[in-house]
């Protein structure tokens, strides 16, 4: 179940449908682009609270997976990434079903 998650997430990712980036992720939480939030579960505590607080203001999901910021990273194909942004409504439907 979890493989499927990750392979959803590089899918998306490589569909265009991702947001990185600690300021990218803000912009599109602000501009309702975004539609789930995933942050690894070693993020530091200050981006953690920051990505976790507009996504409660602007009611957009946020999950902290059970995988830290390598695996994370290397289902994307790019390194030390500990937020993502699922722009695209499908996938990320998909991929919280698939997180349970």
């Amino acid at each position: 179940m979890r493989k499927n998650y990750l392979n959803n997430l590089g899918l998306a990712y490589r569909a265009g449908k991702c947001s990185l980036g600690e300021d990218a992720i803000l912009r599109d939480i602000r501009s309702g682009k975004a539609k789930l939030v995933l942050l690894a579960n070693d993020i530091g505590h200050q981006t953690k609270k920051k990505l976790m607080d507009k996504c409660k203001y602007y009611e957009v999901s946020c999950i902290i997976v059970e995988e830290d910021r390598e695996t994370l990273s290397n289902a994307i194909g790019k390194s030390q990434r500990v937020a993502i942004a699922i722009l695209d409504a499908g996938f990320a439907k998909k991929i919280k079903s698939l997180l349970g």
